[in-house]
């Protein structure tokens, strides 16, 4: 449903979704560095600061020294170390208060000027909620590396915390659209030679497996999965390791069996570019009376390519992984990561933009 918007409006929401990509970098970067775990409490006012003064930088030290990861992977840390990975995780929350005050501002500022029309509100309210529950779960995440033996977060709950994150940004995007793009622009599926059929079902299709497919990313990046098999194109030299679906019952090992995890978020990946080459030939068989959709349809196959080819890269590199080093296999981590995040978004345009004919 399109709905009717002033430029400023859909502006304000076009750069939200910015921020919230920018949000999604940061997460990235805050997971390769280690740092996730360097502020060990959530502090939704006093926490805007970072240490002002060399005691508060030493009872903040202190603190940290006190979890899991320092003693257990840490230990040789000073305090310069220590500063280096606060610093991403403050800039990381400092981020999501930011992104929360440009909303709230905004909202204030639209409504007081009459521009938020009666259906605008409901989708705003529920991205301020979504934001509120991202929040939490990040919360709950960094929570379960504090204790215990963890080193790190637990990759389940790091896992929640990325997938919310893209639903999110998703759901923004997607009310972005709406805000945005004319009704003339939309693309009637069904309309073109018989022959083409139906593209729809084909971009859903993919968004189904892509939920998935980045589900698994995010198990990779906790559990350090890419170490354990950095080869290409077999598995340590196998196509089905022995390793495959080894553990009991079935949960844990697809949760969390690294040779399961990396095994089906490989798979998936095939699977994902078959589907867009498929749906890549339907796009180009379509008449494409729509001007935007004409212009954006070989972005799918384009995007889909560079992130295998970054995830191939990434796995070939995780060897040469030092700790508390930026190196390659960071780099090139966080563009994979990235460029998954651009191929989820072009696919909720596509969605967007091919309509079920009626």
């Amino acid at each position: 449903m399109e709905i009717s918007s002033s430029r400023p409006v859909a502006r304000w929401v076009l750069a939200g979704v910015i921020l919230l990509g920018v949000q999604v970098l940061l997460g990235g970067i805050t997971r390769l560095t280690g740092s996730g775990l360097s502020i060990t409490e959530w502090n939704v006012a006093a926490g805007i600061l970072p240490p002002l003064n060399a005691l508060q930088w030493q009872e903040t030290f202190d603190k940290y020294k006190q979890t899991p990861q320092y003693h257990l992977l840490n230990a040789g840390f000073g305090l310069s170390d220590f500063k280096f990975i606060f610093f991403w995780e403050w800039f990381h929350r400092l981020w999501a208060r930011m992104v929360a005050v440009v909303f709230l501002v905004g909202f204030v500022y639209f409504l007081w000027r009459r521009q938020l029309k009666r259906e605008m509100i409901r989708p705003l309210l529920t991205l301020f909620l979504m934001g509120a529950l991202q929040g939490a779960v990040g919360w709950i995440m960094v929570a379960s590396g504090l204790t215990g033996d963890a080193v790190y977060v637990r990759p389940t709950r790091l896992a929640l915390h990325f997938v919310f994150a893209l639903v999110l940004v998703g759901y923004a995007w997607w009310f972005a659209l709406q805000l945005s793009v004319p009704s003339r622009e939309i693309l009637q599926d069904g309309s073109g030679p018989k022959k083409s059929g139906r593209l729809r079902p084909w971009t859903v299709a993919i968004l189904a497996i892509l939920f998935f497919q980045l589900l698994y990313g995010a198990l990779m990046a906790g559990h350090k999965a890419a170490t354990a098999a950095p080869t290409w194109p077999t598995i340590n030299g196998d196509w089905a390791p022995s390793a495959l679906f080894s553990k009991m019952p079935l949960k844990e090992d697809l949760l969390g069996n690294v040779i399961t995890v990396q095994f089906l978020h490989r798979g998936m990946a095939y699977l994902i570019l078959a589907l867009v080459v498929i749906w890549s030939v339907k796009a180009y068989r379509l008449p494409a009376r729509a001007g935007i959709f004409r212009k954006v349809r070989a972005l799918p196959l384009l995007v889909v390519a560079s992130q295998i080819l970054l995830g191939i890269m990434t796995l070939l590199t995780s060897p040469g992984i030092l700790p508390n080093h930026w190196v390659a296999f960071d780099w090139l981590a966080e563009m994979h990561q990235v460029v998954g995040l651009i191929f989820l978004l072009t696919m909720i345009g596509m969605l967007y933009l091919v309509r079920p004919s009626v």
